[in-house]
């Protein structure tokens, strides 16, 4: 199915999206993606984000993208990563209700200021049973709660990566409880600039071996 742009309510505000939708005889599993930082250029068309969504839908998994508050399209203004949480939750309400998705088979996945919003969520959303992380940014460092995840999760980074190093990311493997799975890959600064398939590819597998 073509990428179909639509919007989606979270609570006085709407936010813009991209749904790439798996048509399917049966309900398929579905994961949200989230952007990098809304104050420095970051939304849903970026490089990394677009590579997520078309590995996830080649792997027979549906995508939604969309922006967070205050970006391009949505309404409301910057939240400091925190009102932001309320948008994954919505993204999440969003691909429980969309037809043809198997709202027991959701995941979310989010890029540098993304995952740092998507973790705490998926943590404690019932209905998310993965996270995958890529560039992990974090406003302070989630020990505890990756100490007390218990969900599988994904843990990626980049070997030239000077904004989220890899030692850092490796740092947050050895603390993140099981199970887990954590990857350097050799090459790729933070933007991923070509590395992307690679990088999409194991997310998706990822996805695809658990949902």
């Amino acid at each position: 199915m073509k990428p179909q742009n639509i919007t989606l309510p979270c609570g006085k505000i709407r936010l813009e999206g991209i749904y790439y939708g798996v048509e399917a005889k049966d309900p398929v599993p579905a994961v949200a993606v989230c952007h990098p930082h809304p104050l420095h250029g970051g939304s849903m068309h970026n490089n990394v984000t677009y590579a997520i969504a078309d590995a996830l839908a080649k792997s027979g998994i549906s995508a939604l993208l969309f922006n967070f508050r205050g970006v391009g399209g949505s309404g409301g203004s910057y939240g400091g990563g925190i009102a932001e949480q309320e948008d994954v939750a919505a993204a999440l309400n969003w691909l429980g209700s969309a037809k043809g998705v198997d709202v027991g088979r959701l995941g979310l996945a989010g890029y540098s200021f993304g995952a740092g919003v998507a973790f705490p969520v998926g943590c404690r959303d019932e209905r998310v049973r993965a996270v995958a992380l890529v560039s992990p940014y974090f406003e302070t460092t989630p020990l505890s709660l990756l100490k007390s995840c218990l969900k599988p999760k994904l843990i990626m980074g980049g070997s030239e990566d000077d904004m989220v190093p890899a030692q850092e990311v490796e740092s947050y493997g050895r603390e993140a409880a099981l199970p887990k799975k954590c990857e350097i890959i050799i090459g790729p600064d933070h933007f991923w600039g070509g590395y992307e398939r690679a990088m999409a590819e194991k997310v998706a597998g990822f996805f695809k071996d658990i949902l």
